[in-house]
């Protein structure tokens, strides 16, 4: 009975046994990758991470001096009635206690802490890489499914960090000290205790097997929900004014449903782990205390001892419980991981040459030569375009719906990529001058006004971050958005609601006119500008335009028709194709294509496919 007072140890459990609940778990593809690029945020805080490590080892080498303290004192004070001695003990016994969970809290905040740095770095790599990316990569992309990666994917990776890491180096420790203390006190009781251990790692393995497909599945599923809410809520004020709420509402519960589905098959896997873990448990302590009871009556052990075990049997299937929560967590931790890492390791489509260079203050000179591009492969949509802009000029694009008016910009901004041809400006291929000099010289005004939250003048000192308010103020006048702002509750200081919805559309336009002024660009580009003011207004802008025109080559996109006849050139675009150009006169006595659709604005002339090959007969 020499061993029996060797230091055994108490489970180190750190609060009730948590599953996933709701949070989606998937298996990481290149798990080993994936933690190798985890851990490389992490060695920033190495010492942190030892001290942590220290810590929680502390902490739970005390909390296994708790089981050996009650044999002790079962055996040399309660049995002899040293009252003294017992409380000395049990004073021993709550200090113990005491310092294991000071450093238990210790090392959780400091855990904590770090994680929460990893995570901002993390979040700032991955946002900072996203402004990098390409416009077809949205294109492509659900923006619910992007905002999940940011929020659910991160959080994820969040709880691993905070809670996980101190816990397994808990379960870890406590597993192995009460195995080593077991057989170091009575080899015997120590097999008798470990009788149900390979039960518990084959029921532990099997179970976390069924539910990584289910929790896979679940993760899909949470995408899918996410993009659906995020679409939906974007898009209520079209809800609302069409009636479709019923049919939001059933789109919503369909992918809800299924959400659910998927995670009750998941968890009904997962909470099969406790109860099992807990019969097993106590088999284990009715072994222990049967076989404990022999050896007491037949004088090879003492009760304390007994007591010893029973506390450890008690709590060893605790460890094992939580290692197997703990993998699924790391593992899901570790799919969010990968999902990260792909978008950060997604390149822009849309890259500088190596030998680009920056480009200086731009004349304006604007060369299309034989220009083809598709968003989609074998579905073209810009075809052997080619055009030339003097610096100062001012070129309209029009024609129907579809016809590729707006990709020509697009491509001369550099947003896609042409794929043969060339596009010049001031001499030079823009493909081999850096992105950024030249985008800082182009002021866009777009169909689709997005304003940001933010107060009225931030909005449009977006054009120019180190613009003043003064010039901020005098960009507004000339988009002759002035006005209105005054009205305003707080005038340029009003707070605007997401996408500024609390101004009219037409006012969001204003807005946007301005922000592109105050750029001072020297290419200008108008989508459809003034497509969402009143005539009047129209008028002013027009003014407006004009004076910011000067010296500045402008692209003007314009289904009205009016608004572009003072351009220098007037392009016709039809599927793709320059199929007439020349100024707004020169066109009408062509009495082509622009005749036939200006003819329909202002006279009633319908264009039909029928009419305009009439027409291009005749001519």
């Amino acid at each position: 009975m020499s061993n029996r007072h060797k230091k055994p140890s108490s489970f180190g459990s750190r609060g009730p046994h948590r599953h996933m609940g709701g949070r989606t778990i998937e298996k990481a593809k290149d798990p080993k990758g994936t933690l190798r690029r985890l851990f490389s945020y992490l060695k920033p805080f190495k010492l942190q991470l030892s001290i942590v490590a220290a810590l929680v080892v502390t902490s739970t080498l005390l909390s296994l001096l708790g089981p050996y303290f009650i044999g002790v004192a079962i055996d040399q004070y309660i049995a002899t009635s040293d009252v003294e001695g017992l409380l000395q003990i049990s004073v021993l016994m709550l200090s113990t206690y005491l310092a294991s969970s000071i450093f238990s809290m210790g090392g959780g905040w400091m855990m904590a802490t770090i994680a929460q740095r990893v995570l901002r770095n993390l979040r700032k790599r991955l946002f900072e890489h996203l402004q990098t990316l390409s416009l077809s990569f949205f294109d492509r992309r659900p923006i619910g499914d992007l905002m999940s990666r940011i929020t659910n994917d991160i959080d994820t990776i969040n709880q691993a960090l905070t809670q996980n890491v101190t816990q397994l180096i808990t379960n870890l420790i406590t597993s192995v000290g009460i195995i080593v203390i077991m057989f170091g006190l009575n080899v015997w009781l120590a097999l008798g205790s470990l009788l149900a251990f390979p039960i518990m790692v084959g029921i532990a393995a099997l179970v976390g097997k069924r539910t990584r497909s289910g929790f896979r599945s679940l993760q899909m599923n949470m995408g899918r929900l996410n993009s659906n809410m995020e679409e939906t809520l974007s898009g209520e004020r079209t809800v609302i004014a069409f009636e479709q709420q019923k049919k939001a509402l059933a789109s919503f519960n369909r992918i809800n449903n299924a959400t659910r589905d998927s995670a009750i098959q998941a968890m009904s896997y997962a909470f099969l782990i406790p109860p099992l873990m807990g019969i097993l448990s106590n088999v284990n302590i009715a072994v222990v205390a049967g076989l404990g009871g022999w050896l007491v009556i037949n004088g090879f052990a003492t009760i304390g001892l007994i007591a010893i075990f029973i506390s450890y049997s008690r709590k060893f299937a605790q460890p094992l419980r939580h290692i197997a929560n703990l993998y699924n967590s790391i593992q899901s931790a570790l799919a969010g991981s990968e999902r990260i890492f792909e978008i950060i390791d997604k390149q822009p489509e849309i890259q500088d040459d190596p030998d680009a260079v920056p480009i200086g203050k731009i004349k304006g000179e604007v060369i299309f030569d034989h220009v083809n591009f598709s968003y989609v492969p074998e579905v073209p949509v810009l075809k052997n375009v080619s055009l030339h802009a003097e610096p100062g000029q001012t070129i309209a694009l029009v024609g129907p719906t579809g016809a590729g008016k707006t990709t020509i910009v697009n491509v001369l901004t550099r947003f896609y990529d042409i794929h043969s041809g060339n596009i010049m400006i001031d001499g030079h291929d823009i493909r081999k001058v850096q992105k950024d000099t030249l985008r800082k010289q182009m002021g866009i005004v777009l169909q689709d006004v997005f304003l940001f939250s933010g107060t009225v003048i931030d909005n449009i000192r977006y054009g120019r971050p180190d613009a003043t308010n003064e010039e901020c103020i005098a960009a507004a006048k000339l988009a002759d958005a002035d006005q209105f702002i005054r009205r305003l509750p707080k005038g340029y200081k009003t707070e605007l609601s997401e996408r500024g919805s609390n101004l009219s559309q037409g006012q969001r336009q204003l807005l946007s006119i301005a922000r592109a002024i105050i750029s001072d660009p020297s290419i200008l580009i108008l989508d459809e500008a003034t497509s969402s003011v009143d005539t009047r207004t129209e008028v002013r802008i027009q003014k407006a335009f004009l004076k910011l025109m000067e010296g500045r080559t402008s692209f003007v996109i314009a289904h009205r028709l009016s608004t572009i006849r003072n351009a220098d050139q007037v392009l016709v675009i039809d599927k793709g194709r320059i199929i007439e150009r020349g100024t707004h006169k020169q066109l009408l006595k062509q009495k082509g294509f622009y005749y036939n659709l200006y003819m329909s604005q202002f006279k009633g002339i319908d264009l039909t496919p029928k009419k305009y090959a009439k027409t291009r007969s005749e001519n």
